[in-house]
């Protein structure tokens, strides 16, 4: 079995985090504001890819575009249907740098943008164009937080695969930062009551519209310095903070209002991969359960599909 990716501990790769949460915004926004927008914010996030991170294909006009954070080669590759390309460097530079470079790149190939420079939930936000305060990119912390996403997208992939019901993608939200997959019962949800920073109310109330479990990877941040994974329910179903979520060391923190699993326990576990299914399953069913989802209709044990692909070589 591969390791799973081992990662710095959050004080010597912080620095790093931020300036890349910082470039992912500049980035994930230009796919919003040129993409139809999709319930549930799925018209938002970026992807993990072979390399890092990507937007997928972006309409323009009548072209297209995409956006690719190459973290093996270390540049940001532009690419158009029409045949036009752009590279920028991934290296120590500021974010009001990376900000011009990037417009610059948008504007060569024909296809200019503009966006709300205003990054959204992070308190007392520089906008991109005046902050010249975040400037780190090591190189390896860039690449250890994509191994970490892919090692991830690998068992979320699976987890996604046993539901029957609607579901999100696996998806890399630029304003939270973290890795996502959100399971929906199919009921309405009450009203989201907002108030994230730099995140407006009815983005939250409309991404919150259906009654879902979540769970995900996060790296951290200055404030809460360890990666964790992390399970929630919205709306939080009545004695979920004291259900049994597995593995032993996951715990509720009530500040978040979510189940959390440190990352290195994951990583130092010897199957990984099914400790981390152990912890996302478990977390959605006690919220399924507690909350009376018809789970019999909307799970299934394994991926279901044609008979073709399940007696495959």
């Amino acid at each position: 079995m591969t390791p799973w990716s081992q990662l710095p501990a959050t004080p010597v790769w912080i620095d790093t985090l931020e300036t890349l949460h910082l470039w992912t915004q500049v980035v994930g926004k230009i796919r919003m504001v040129q993409s139809p927008w999709m319930n549930h914010s799925w018209s938002v996030p970026l992807y993990v890819s072979s390399t890092g991170l990507r937007t997928s294909l972006v309409p323009y006009d009548t072209e297209a575009f995409e956006l690719a954070f190459d973290f093996a080669t270390h540049r940001l590759d532009l690419s158009t249907t029409i045949g036009r390309s752009h590279s920028i460097a991934l290296e120590p530079k500021s974010v009001a740098q990376f900000y011009d470079e990037v417009m610059e790149a948008m504007a060569s190939v024909g296809m200019p943008v503009q966006i709300n420079v205003k990054p959204n939930e992070i308190p007392d936000a520089i906008p991109f164009p005046d902050d010249t305060k975040h400037t780190t990119y090591e190189p390896a912390h860039a690449r250890a937080l994509w191994r970490a996403l892919l090692d991830t997208h690998q068992v979320l992939t699976r987890f996604r695969a046993g539901y029957l019901g609607k579901s999100s993608p696996v998806h890399f939200f630029w304003g939270s930062f973290d890795l996502a997959v959100s399971r929906f019962s199919g009921r309405l949800a009450p009203p989201h009551p907002g108030g994230l920073p730099n995140f407006p109310n009815d983005v939250a109330q409309e991404a919150y519209s259906h009654e879902l479990t979540s769970c995900g990877f996060w790296p951290g941040n200055r404030d809460y310095q360890q990666a964790i994974f992390y399970a929630y329910a919205y709306p939080t179903p009545e004695g979920y903070s004291a259900a049994r979520v597995e593995p032993a060391p996951a715990s509720w923190l009530e500040g978040l209002g979510e189940f959390v699993l440190p990352y290195e326990v994951v990583a130092s576990a010897s199957d990984p991969q099914a400790t981390l299914l152990r912890f996302v399953e478990s977390a959605h069913a006690a919220a399924a359960d507690l909350a009376g989802w018809d789970r019999a209709h909307l799970e299934c044990a394994s991926p279901q599909g044609p008979d073709w692909w399940h007696n495959r070589p």
